[in-house]
């Protein structure tokens, strides 16, 4: 054995962890979704390592549109990581999630609002920044207390509704 072998030894010891790293920064985000409303589905990787997919994104904010009147807005893509990090947590792997509502037009949440007191005038909703959802296997309560552990944005639930509702906003929590 002479010195380039130790050498070496000594350069894959240091350098493995950065290696190690770069692997896991080229991972894989996807999002099983379906939606409620449509029964569409979608799978797909939204984000790479810390490269947001902009024709994944496309996909998502037309998937997430507005179901009364088919308009749609850019989702804020913070979004997809909350949901993503909660499937890890909840399943540890990917899980279908429903979709109760995305995007929300000015005009349906204004007619939502007409109906009940429980919508927000200014609902995160209308700046693309908020989503309603259940996960496959999983309580709402589950799915509620997973979301305020992570401490990101808002997280509300409403009476006897199946869905969490999960937005970018202030990190606050409520119960409709």
């Amino acid at each position: 054995m002479n010195r380039r072998y130790f050498l070496g030894l000594a350069l894959s010891a240091i350098t493995a962890p950065a290696f190690a790293t770069k692997r896991t920064a080229d991972k894989s985000r996807i999002l099983q979704l379906r939606n409620a409303h449509t029964d569409e589905r979608l799978r797909l990787t939204y984000r790479i390592g810390d490269s947001y997919q902009r024709d994944a994104l496309a996909k998502l904010n037309h998937f997430l549109r507005d179901h009364r009147n088919g308009e749609s807005t850019y989702m804020d893509p913070k979004l997809f990581d909350l949901l993503y990090d909660l499937q890890k947590r909840i399943h540890g792997e990917e899980c279908e999630i429903e979709v109760f509502s995305g995007y929300r037009s000015p005009n349906s949440n204004a007619q939502l609002r007409r109906a009940s007191k429980r919508v927000a005038r200014n609902s995160f909703h209308i700046s693309g920044m908020a989503i309603d959802v259940t996960f496959e296997d999983c309580s709402s309560s589950r799915l509620r207390e997973s979301a305020i552990a992570l401490g990101r944005g808002g997280v509300g639930t409403y009476g006897r509704s199946s869905f969490v509702h999960l937005d970018t906003g202030p990190v606050r929590t409520w119960r409709a």
